[in-house]
């Protein structure tokens, strides 16, 4: 909606609305789903989740022992902004710089086990499901959830700096 007066091409306001994923920041959002994941304890995290590499680039496992919860919230994230995806998508996105050696290095994509098993995960959990064209697009009930923890984020942003102002 449009302020009108001499000024109204460059001013513009919002209309006051919920808070949605897309009014907070990833380093905020991500930490705080995936701390949402870890405490609901409904996310099964596989056996090999501790020993697998998470792309044919990568030359160690990773060493945070919530990588596979954070990998979830990340993959969930991006299902709300984009829509429909599927694996090669954040194959494309989770793989890197592959280092050969002396030849030139060449991007490699990521680990297509770990999205679909996350996937797989997100699945069960009610929060993504397929569409008809076999993508994965997130449910009602998972934009509603993603969007509560996003208002639950910004509620405790705006506490920190109300503290902060006194």
């Amino acid at each position: 909606r449009r302020v009108h007066g001499a000024h109204s091409a460059s001013v513009s306001y919002k209309m006051s609305r919920g808070t949605t994923l897309k009014d907070i920041s990833a380093d905020a959002f991500i930490p705080a789903l995936a701390a949402h994941f870890k405490r609901a304890g409904t996310m099964q995290v596989p056996e090999w989740s501790e020993y697998c590499l998470t792309g044919t680039a990568k030359q160690h496992n990773p060493y945070s022992e919530d990588w596979y919860y954070i990998r979830a919230a990340a993959i969930a994230r991006q299902i709300y902004l984009r829509g429909a995806t599927g694996v090669g998508l954040f194959k494309r996105m989770y793989g890197g710089s592959k280092n050969w050696g002396v030849s030139p290095s060449a991007f490699a994509k990521g680990s297509g086990s770990v999205a679909r098993h996350i996937l797989h995960q997100l699945e069960k959990l009610k929060i993504v499901e397929r569409d008809d064209n076999k993508m994965r697009r997130l449910t009602r009930d998972g934009r509603k959830n993603l969007d509560l923890i996003a208002a639950s984020v910004r509620a405790k942003a705006g506490a920190a700096e109300e503290e902060d102002a006194e």
